[in-house]
């Protein structure tokens, strides 16, 4: 069931809806018989119930309300219902569903003028239905996403092979963050593989006729003696190169091609190291070495297959390392045990327990807390002149160093909203007010007095990333809390709201930040998001753009962080917020838990996946969602260790 049920227009996030005796009935047998029906995998009467409610209800209530515009004859907003009432349970109704969630539990949709408005019973009825669509989905690990290094992945992976700084690939563009990854490679990206390419080669092989150097004897070996086949052995040699690039052992028709390259090197009397030379530079700039590919070709017929052992240890060394596996996980590849679930334990333990896990930060947590681009983020510099590029580097430090931490020390994610501690140096001490306590350049664990600090509601980077330039921003921060932390799906501010920087100046000049929020959701097409949202941001608005304590906001107003959220949940603190977020510790572990499996899974999560979240909530809960089980449970999970070979046929009939 949904994890926050809609009740009314004041409340629809946090409140608790009792709604027609059957949604009841089916909202309890869901809630207490999810875990069980799952692990048994027998779905047939779950499925059976949600297509008849949908069948009986949801169809009408969409023809009802909101096919006239959002159907094939019209198509307010590009928004069209009628492919996704015909397969409701299809990956591609997917973002269409949950546009429709959003928009139909904050009343935006059907808008306030239409005549035709649907009760709060039956709002809820669709808000319930959403909670079983998962359901419709027959068991399937998900589409596998054969997918390119991220920039990160790729200089790392070069430093583990030649030894170069990652720093190497600085000229590739950034990746464009979210749950997924760009596979597409553009002219001008093949063009600066080549040139890394030969930059990673000029370093290492020692031009024609010199003496090689240290890491041109690992890579090639000897040089054959006079009168030897001298294709046989750049043959053994391209198999050992083409084996740690491309993370598997290639296949005679991948060595066939290097070997013609060899072949073609000769004819234009290069020598034997020469030769080498571009055996090599074919690698670098292959699809098997830029993109993680699978070791051999699905038997007939399968629709769905275990990874392979060489897939799998990619995968758990780029989730937690961003680089390539390393002697000892290659070595139980080779041998073809990653599939024992205890061997494959021991190895994300071992891989945890290496420094080389804080990747996991670099590559996921920095994501999920929205700290990309806080080191060129503007901010007013007559205002906020501390926010130097040491301070900024010392902000994501002690995020990193904290989500470490959490993992480290297998400690719950509940953590990560209440927790008594952080790690500072001077700089970042002096927004903290800890600067007489804390001294010098290295970063180090600090205990926390004050209980307004503590956990990423509080932490210097997260509050700079979620105000403007020059001011905070109580919507942007009640955004993040609902969506980062919380899971929630807020929907985009209507078109043609102006922003507080339009109201009339004189109008408003006195004004608090709040008494000018206030104003501004007077507005009737802005007031339902707000009431949710506005409360959950001036919770935190005792902290300024860049994350310092204060009383008193710009106009030099006093501070009022008193709200209430529904279900009579006051709060006049960010202590007391904290504390109100943190008790929710389901949805807690529920938002991190689907946003780290998305990740692990290279895609967003559809239809059977949710039902792996289910089976992953009910296990980690037991030991109280502790992070390092969290881990465990992912690279253990059905979509983690399986892939799809073709589209089920399933999927393609109604309601699959």
């Amino acid at each position: 069931m949904n994890p926050f049920p809609l009740r009314t227009r004041r409340d629809f996030h946090f409140g608790f809806s009792g709604g027609s005796v059957a949604l009841v009935c089916i909202a309890l047998f869901l809630s207490t018989s999810v875990a069980a029906l799952a692990q048994e995998q027998d779905f047939a009467a779950l499925q059976a119930e949600t297509k008849k409610v949908f069948e009986d209800r949801v169809t009408p209530f969409f023809k009802s309300y909101c096919t006239d515009c959002h159907g094939i004859h019209r198509m307010e907003g590009g928004v069209n219902f009628a492919p996704t009432l015909v397969a409701p349970g299809a990956p591609s109704s997917a973002k269409t569903w949950k546009q429709a969630l959003a928009n139909i539990k904050a009343h935006d949709m059907p808008p306030d003028d239409a005549k035709n408005q649907p009760t709060d019973e039956e709002r809820q009825m669709f808000v319930d239905w959403m909670g079983t669509i998962k359901f419709l989905s027959p068991k399937d690990p998900g589409a596998f996403v054969i997918r390119r290094l991220t920039k990160m992945e790729y200089g790392n992976t070069l430093r583990d092979l030649f030894g170069v700084a990652p720093a190497i690939a600085a000229e590739l563009p950034d990746e464009v963050f979210g749950e997924g990854y760009l596979n597409t490679l553009s002219p001008l990206q093949s063009e600066q593989y080549l040139s890394i390419a030969n930059e990673v080669l000029n370093r290492v092989i020692a031009p024609q006729g010199q003496p090689p150097t240290e890491v041109q004897k690992r890579l090639f070996g000897d040089t054959p003696s006079a009168g030897s086949d001298f294709r046989a052995a750049a043959k053994t040699t391209a198999s050992q190169l083409a084996r740690n690039a491309y993370r598997r052992p290639a296949s005679e028709a991948e060595l066939e091609l290097l070997l013609r390259v060899f072949d073609l090197a000769q004819e234009n009397k290069l020598d034997y190291p020469a030769s080498l030379r571009l055996i090599l530079k074919a690698i670098l700039v292959s699809p098997q070495f830029l993109f993680i590919t699978p070791a051999k070709e699905p038997e007939v017929g399968q629709t769905i297959a275990p990874l392979d052992d060489y897939q799998l240890a990619s995968r758990l060394s780029y989730l937690l390392w961003a680089t390539m596996p390393d002697a000892e996980l290659s070595a139980l590849a080779d041998a073809g045990k990653l599939h024992d679930q205890s061997v494959l334990l021991a190895q994300v333990q071992r891989l945890l327990a290496d420094p080389r896990s804080r990747a996991l930060f670099d590559g996921f947590g920095a994501q999920w807390l929205g700290l990309v681009g806080l080191e060129s983020k503007t901010f007013d510099d007559a205002m906020f002149p501390q926010m130097t590029t040491q301070l900024r580097a010392a902000m994501i430090d002690e995020a990193r160093l904290f989500f470490d931490s959490i993992i480290r020390e297998n400690r719950s994610v509940i953590d990560f909203v209440d927790s008594d501690y952080t790690f500072l140096n001077a700089t970042l001490a002096s927004i903290y007010g800890l600067e007489k306590t804390v001294t010098g350049p290295e970063m180090r664990k600090v205990k926390l007095e004050d209980t307004n600090r503590g956990g990423i509601l509080g932490m210097p980077s997260v509050l700079a990333m979620t105000s403007f330039p020059n001011r905070t921003s109580p919507v942007k921060r009640g955004v993040w809390v609902l969506e980062q932390v919380l899971g929630e799906h807020v929907p985009p501010a209507p078109p043609n709201v102006p922003p507080l920087e339009k109201q009339d100046k004189q109008a408003v000049e006195n004004l608090t930040l709040r008494k000018r929020t206030e104003l501004h959701r007077t507005n009737p097409v802005c007031a339902n998001c707000h009431k949710i949202l506005d409360p959950i941001g001036f919770g935190l608005e005792n902290f300024d753009a860049i994350g310092r304590w204060r009383d008193q906001d710009d106009t030099g107003g006093a501070i009022d962080a008193t709200g209430e959220l529904p279900g009579e949940k006051r709060f006049s603190s960010p202590r007391e917020l904290k504390a109100i977020i943190a008790a929710r510790k389901d949805e807690l572990a529920r938002n991190l838990t689907r946003k780290l499996l998305a990740y692990a899974l290279c895609r967003q999560l559809e239809g059977y996946d949710e039902i792996v979240v289910d089976q992953l909530m009910v296990t980690i809960a037991k030991d109280g969602y502790r992070m390092q089980n969290l881990i465990f449970e992912i690279v253990t999970s059905y979509p983690f260790v399986n892939r799809r070979i073709h589209e089920p046929e399933a999927t393609k009939s109604h309601g699959q």
